[in-house]
């Protein structure tokens, strides 16, 4: 038995049970344990840790159902943004795309900046160049309109408020993002967001940022995060989990309560993060009243769960 193991997140945030029926959460499940298939895929083949998190992400950013890729929000002038990035463990060598639109596939984009540039993120129209170069797979603007998505954004446009997407009263959606351990000891973390829903002049999250929404180090752990950025972002969240590893010794487990249920809440940083050890060990972990997440480790159990 190889030990594998492979976690996605679909995003974090108040999710009412009552407001959840059962064909919409068997949707939101499908949905995660495809991401899961098609990411365990790779490594049960042998495949390196950083292509399957990219799948899972790809498969999550190809669902209406998710904030990020074809389910994106939209922005205050009614355009669709994107953020994401990818980090491999292995050489620490990551890449992250910001505020870059009509790209079908914000991470794998993001994956080119890391294997194909000098930099690590690039944003806007240089990001959108960038897609072009590289042949990126592009998508017009209808293609990301979601009904949903438009009206929700009509209920707040002309307006300064801003709102995370899952945290609307009847419908929840978010940030996606996967970690994975693959056979050769290897850790890999990708994340990606369409952003907030109303947000003004090119606002960007966690997401895209290194060691804020997503960090991943062999001698550790893997970490993508799911929740408010600008709290997640002050916090450094997901190197702080590798970071009190490292230097504090404290168990991954330990390590991702101390900043979810300690260090967040003190910025007011609702949210979550999904992280892998070395030793492929799993924890997700959220201090709202739910998170939309899957995992498969070392006995190939395909699990997903939305509340506690």
């Amino acid at each position: 038995m190889m030990n594998i193991a492979l976690a996605v997140h679909g995003g974090a945030g108040t999710i009412a049970p009552e407001h959840l029926t059962p064909e919409r959460e068997q949707a939101y499940r499908a949905a995660l344990e495809l991401a899961l298939k098609q990411g365990h895929a790779v490594l049960a083949e042998g495949g390196a840790a950083l292509d399957a998190v990219e799948v899972a992400v790809r498969a999550l950013e190809d669902s209406p159902l998710f904030n990020a890729g074809k389910g994106s929000v939209f922005n205050a002038d009614g355009q669709h943004e994107m953020d994401a990035s990818i980090m491999n463990g292995l050489d620490l060598q990551a890449g992250a795309v910001a505020s870059v639109q009509n790209v079908k596939n914000p991470i794998s984009l993001a994956r080119r900046v890391m294997e194909n540039s000098n930099h690590v993120l690039i944003s806007g129209l240089g990001a959108f160049e960038f897609a072009h170069k590289q042949r990126i797979e592009l998508e017009d603007d209808q293609y990301f309109f979601d009904q949903f998505r438009y009206d929700q954004w009509k209920e707040v446009a002309g307006t300064d408020q801003v709102q995370l997407d899952h945290s609307d009263k009847e419908r929840k959606f978010g940030t996606v993002g996967a970690v994975a351990l693959d056979a050769q000891g290897h850790l890999a973390a990708a994340t990606s967001t369409g952003g907030m829903t109303n947000k003004k002049w090119q606002r960007i999250g966690d997401s895209p940022i290194i060691g804020a929404g997503t960090y991943a180090n062999d001698e550790t752990c893997a970490v993508s995060c799911t929740g408010h950025g600008e709290s997640f972002i002050r916090a450094v969240a997901a190197h702080d989990v590798h970071a009190l590893m490292a230097y504090k010794g404290l168990s991954l487990e330990e390590a991702v309560r101390v900043v979810v249920h300690e260090k967040l809440p003190a910025l007011d940083g609702d949210g979550g993060l999904i992280a892998i050890d070395r030793a492929g060990r799993i924890v997700l972990d959220f201090n709202c009243p739910g998170m939309y997440r899957g995992q498969v480790g070392a006995d190939g159990v395909f699990r997903t769960a939305i509340f506690r």
